[in-house]
């Protein structure tokens, strides 16, 4: 081997700048896709803790009162339940004084741009 041939120079130059870049583009790659795996699975707990949060409150109302909350509104204004509602939709649906309401969280889909 010549070492001084410039061509063999550059050439291991430039695989070592591009080994460097393709390691740190899949580097950055393997950070954005565990941030983001992060961030949608904080968002699905937090919807389980308001639908497990609104359905403990019913069932302290009925504890305390003998009958289930009529309406999310009433649970907000005498048991303190509150939401963003430009992240979760909730749909409270009531069948009977005496027969627990159905709590259903559904998140909103958040628009990038």
């Amino acid at each position: 081997m010549n070492r001084f041939n410039k061509e063999e120079k550059k050439t291991h130059l430039l695989r070592r700048v591009l080994t460097s870049a393709g390691v740190f583009a899949c580097g950055a790659f393997v950070l954005v896709h565990g941030v983001s795996s992060v961030s949608e699975t904080a968002d699905r707990n937090q919807a389980d803790s308001l639908r497990l949060a609104i359905t403990r409150s019913a069932v302290h109302c009925y504890a305390m009162e003998g009958k289930y909350p009529e309406s999310l509104d009433y649970l907000r204004t005498y048991y303190g339940i509150d939401w963003d509602p430009d992240k979760y939709v909730v749909d409270y649906e009531v069948t009977g004084s005496n027969l627990m309401p159905t709590v259903t969280i559904i998140p909103l889909i958040k628009e990038e741009g």
